[in-house]
């Protein structure tokens, strides 16, 4: 026989794939849950991937994607050397990085403080308190928003009367838009977003604290020296997955929130495509200016990955 035969024949190879048949067959229902997950990334994630050709054509709805004329790079240039692009980059970046920098440690320190606390009822009550804006909907939450920083809002008064600031809405001065959104998307997600740090201190075995015990370390010091070093591989994997999403600033709440006043801090990538996509409909500059977001959420990605396998091992892949 053949050496290309006796290959197909491997009785290690034949052997392994009896092997996974049988495993499937054994975890099937497994196998039949995960179909939905597979297929909703498939038809909303991959399937659409193809509409990314509209960005390098002039797109014509009637004529499809393929019958639409060619562009090349038109719809980029056009982007880059609008007016917008520097102030809408510009926008998106300090909006991004000030919620990371602001907005990434605040469920890790929730989530140490409430491991820090020994009567359970009050740290449930912090908890449920801390998770429920998370499932409050987005209209809601910047109707509440919109309220409290109006001229007479709870918010506005506050400021006015310990800071003397002038009560008028403070949606409509420019300057105060990223601390409002920084500070609400804290409010939103920090009691959610430590529920994972939490998950990992409890993982963390108890041993280590009762060796750091023998060696005088009191509670503060056991925080630094054997929780922080516990979670840290996953913080450093939600650092990364953050970074990946660095210039996908959530249009949603901006739209909800921005107005013509406050353009110059407050609109971004996704809010200005946006715009010029549904508004406008400019379909092919818009999915233009989306891919290059895109593209460089790719890199940012990339870029963090490396550079923590390359410091602390830690890495997605």
């Amino acid at each position: 026989m053949p050496v290309k035969d006796l290959a197909v024949y491997d009785p290690q190879q034949v052997n392994y794939f009896r092997r996974l048949v049988r495993f499937i067959a054994a975890n099937k229902s497994l196998y039949i849950m995960i179909i939905p997950v597979l297929a909703f990334y498939f038809v909303f994630h991959y399937m659409p991937m193809y509409g990314v050709i509209i960005a390098f054509k002039d797109f014509q709805p009637g004529r499809g994607i393929w019958g639409s004329d060619w562009a090349g790079l038109r719809n980029f240039v056009d982007f880059f050397s609008s007016s917008h692009f520097v102030r809408i980059l510009s926008n998106t970046m300090i909006i991004s990085f000030t919620n990371l920098i602001f907005g990434f440690p605040a469920p890790i320190i929730l989530a140490l403080l409430l491991n820090e606390v020994a009567n359970r009822k009050f740290r449930r009550a912090v908890q449920t308190i801390t998770y429920m804006p998370h499932f409050i909907s987005l209209v809601v939450v910047c109707g509440i928003i919109r309220q409290f920083v109006s001229n007479n809002g709870v918010i506005t008064t506050l400021l006015s009367s310990a800071f003397g600031i002038r009560a008028v809405n403070l949606l409509q001065v420019p300057e105060y838009f990223v601390p409002i959104y920084v500070t609400s998307e804290i409010w939103q997600t920090v009691g959610w977003g430590s529920i994972i740090f939490f998950s990992a201190i409890t993982s963390i075995d108890s041993q280590l604290y009762e060796a750091a015990q023998i060696d005088g370390a009191g509670r503060f010091r056991q925080m630094l020296n054997v929780t922080l070093p516990g979670i840290m591989p996953t913080i450093v994997i939600i650092l990364i997955l953050r970074l990946g999403a660095i210039m996908s600033v959530g249009f949603e709440k901006i739209i909800l929130l921005y107005n013509p006043a406050i353009y110059s801090t407050a609109d971004v990538i996704s809010s200005f495509t946006y715009r010029r996509g549904l508004i406008e409909f400019s379909w092919s500059y818009s999915t233009a200016v989306g891919l290059f977001n895109s593209v460089i959420n790719f890199f940012f990605v990339i870029s963090a990955n490396w550079i923590s396998r390359k410091v602390n091992d830690t890495s997605l892949w």
